[in-house]
């Protein structure tokens, strides 16, 4: 078949990276993680001593920067400007700090266009939180994963890997987050219109990608007509 974008949206701890992960491997397909583009702006603001709502502060910041993924033999890289800061956008501060100036539309626009660079040739699966709806809204397959908000602080919180945190802490950010994205007036985080919908509550990263490739197979040799009607 034709390369074709695949997106993958959802919540903090619904799933996504490793599902994202393995879906793209199971296409032979490039993997996107465009949170971890939202947390290279937020590390560098930080570094910076920018506050979330510096629209100016983040416009220059923008534009003086240069994200790049790169595959090498520890995995999938971000590099700004050059350098690699993979491990060091991985905190609850960053974290936060990424939800905040997300909804901002000097750092939405500059990503838009970088992201949307990134899908012209497809055969790409990017995970986010708007890709579906704003980011490719014409993706040939859109997908919203989302669990039980007290398995999604497990997850996240084991995904951590960190005693700074306790689980319930983990989860009181979800929480805080889940409706810092839903609330905000520039894209917010929701399934688009024609999205397919899992819950990963009770299900294992394979059996997620297993009904995802099912659902491709569906779309993809379906009536181009009945595109559009969202399913479950």
């Amino acid at each position: 078949m034709n390369p074709i974008v695949v997106t993958i949206d959802g919540p903090a701890g619904a799933g996504k990276t490793t599902v994202s992960h393995l879906l793209a491997e199971h296409l032979g397909y490039k993997y996107i993680d465009t949170g971890a583009l939202y947390r290279a702006v937020a590390f560098k603001a930080i570094a910076r001593g920018l506050t979330p709502d510096d629209d100016e502060g983040l416009e220059n910041l923008c534009k003086n920067l240069q994200l790049e993924f790169i595959q090498n033999e520890m995995g999938l890289r971000l590099h700004a400007n050059g350098l690699d800061i993979t491990d060091q956008i991985r905190t609850p501060i960053i974290s936060m700090f990424a939800s905040a100036v997300s909804a901002r539309a000097v750092v939405r626009q500059y990503l838009l266009a970088l992201q949307r660079s990134m899908g012209k040739v497809k055969g790409a699966v990017f995970e986010g939180r708007d890709m579906g709806t704003v980011v490719f809204p014409d993706a040939e397959v859109k997908f919203y994963l989302d669990a039980s908000p007290k398995i999604r602080a497990l997850r996240r919180f084991r995904e951590l890997d960190t005693t700074d945190q306790s689980i319930e802490d983990v989860e009181r950010d979800i929480n805080h987050r889940d409706k810092n994205d839903s609330s905000r007036v520039l894209a917010p985080l929701k399934p688009a219109q024609n999205a397919i919908r899992i819950d990963t509550t009770h299900m294992t990263a394979d059996e997620v990608v297993e009904q995802m490739l099912s659902h491709i197979k569906k779309r993809l040799f379906e009536p181009s007509d009945t595109h559009h009607s969202p399913q479950a």
